[in-house]
């Protein structure tokens, strides 16, 4: 922690939770505000749904490349300084988004915004390491994702109210206004919170014996797969949502908030949770109740899939469900991802948000373009990226001190 920080943030917890969640939340808006618009920038600009699907993927592989830095310049010149220059970067490709005429120039500015929008996720991680002991920097993450949780939620709404009636640049000119809206907001409210004591030196040696050091860890990179794999169980189905949505399950555009409405209520219920079980449960416990939740929904799941005709009905809830397990045990497996490297949150917040960026790209550009066209298997390949958590969680758990 850092010794002033008391001194630091004086105001309510919930605040600076707002304040942090509103720097997730980019991640999550500039991909779920035009999903809704697929078809129609298709249609607009000539594009294949392959092409529409590489808007999806350069994005996150943008998010992914980035990820690795924006935590280690933040160990190096501050928190506030990177959060500054991401978001107004992610407001300046907003800007090109709006303006792209072609599929290519849509793909690169998309890339670009990818690159700039993890900076708020990864460095609000060690903001809240930097201010607060284990237990309350649970509760301070679990309410980040409460808060986090609406901007999801409400997103596909506003995205396709707004391609119905205005067309689909104006999604991106309100990403524009957002990025705007949120730069001048951590100008004038972000604290500093890297002591002065911490500032690590920058340099390419000192970047790479720090990757190293951790990339080298079995630890920290079971640790790392066992946060960021089982997402994509619940990803998998927001990144196929145009198909999963409008042709396997009958949903209109405007309809497909429902869908983004459950499952980010399953996150933030389970966010809830966590936050109440923070010091009162052993991590390895509420880890388990995650992983538990998730892997009896994923084979039910499954199991329907194989036997029913897709339906919203059945299908929608589930998911969220899955969503309420992640969001129960993620914040927990998160701080022990950062306490792996307590004098480099920052780096550390950047690896594992870089490995499970890099899981999501790849998901977005190989695995959901296979699978996104039956129910069937993409309950399959949920559950296998479940499982793949699953395993990680129960190898390095007994390497772990735990309380």
């Amino acid at each position: 922690m850092n010794p002033e920080a008391s001194r630091i943030w004086r105001g309510p917890r919930w605040m600076l939770a707002a304040l942090l969640a509103c720097l997730g939340m980019l991640g999550p808006f500039s991909i779920d505000t035009y999903l809704p618009a697929f078809t129609g920038i298709a249609a607009s600009l000539g594009a294949t749904p392959v092409q529409m699907q590489q808007t999806l993927s350069a994005y996150l592989l943008g998010f992914a490349v980035m990820n690795l830095f924006h935590g280690a310049l933040a160990d190096s010149f501050g928190r506030r300084p990177i959060v500054l220059a991401g978001v107004a970067l992610f407001t300046l490709a907003s800007v090109g988004c709006a303006l792209s005429q072609s599929i290519g120039a849509l793909v690169f500015f998309r890339a670009v915004q990818g690159m700039s929008a993890g900076a708020g996720m990864v460095v609000s991680r060690a903001v809240i390491r930097d201010l607060f002991a284990p237990a309350d920097a649970q509760r301070v993450m679990s309410q980040v994702t409460i808060y986090f949780g609406v901007a999801p939620a409400i997103a596909p709404i506003v995205g396709g109210f707004l391609f119905v009636h205005a067309g689909w640049h104006t999604i991106f000119w309100f990403l524009v206004g957002v990025g705007a809206l949120l730069w001048l907001t951590m100008w004038r409210m972000l604290p500093e919170t890297l002591h002065p004591s911490q500032v690590q030196a920058f340099g390419v040696r000192s970047l790479l014996r720090g990757y190293w050091q951790m990339g080298s860890s079995p630890k920290f990179i079971a640790l790392a797969f066992a946060s960021g794999v089982p997402f994509n169980g619940m990803f998998l189905y927001v990144l196929s949502a145009p198909v999963f949505l409008g042709d396997l399950l009958g949903l209109g555009p405007t309809q497909f908030f429902w869908f983004f409405l459950s499952t980010i209520s399953g996150i933030m219920a389970g966010a809830w949770w966590s936050g109440r079980l923070a010091g009162k449960l052993p991590p390895q416990r509420q880890i388990r109740r995650g992983f538990r939740i998730m892997g009896a929904v994923s084979l039910v799941n499954v199991g329907l899939s194989f036997v029913l005709s897709p339906h919203a009905a059945w299908a929608i809830p589930l998911i969220a469900l899955f969503a309420f397990g992640w969001a129960l045990m993620v914040p927990v497996v998160t701080l022990l991802v950062l306490d792996q490297a307590p004098d480099r949150r920052g780096m550390a917040s950047s690896l594992q948000a870089c490995i499970g960026s890099a899981a999501n790209a790849l998901v977005a550009g190989a695995i959901a373009p296979l699978v996104m066209h039956s129910a069937s298997h993409l309950a399959v390949a949920s559950l296998l990226m479940m499982g793949i958590g699953v395993v990680a969680w129960i190898w390095v758990k007994p390497r772990l001190q735990l309380a």
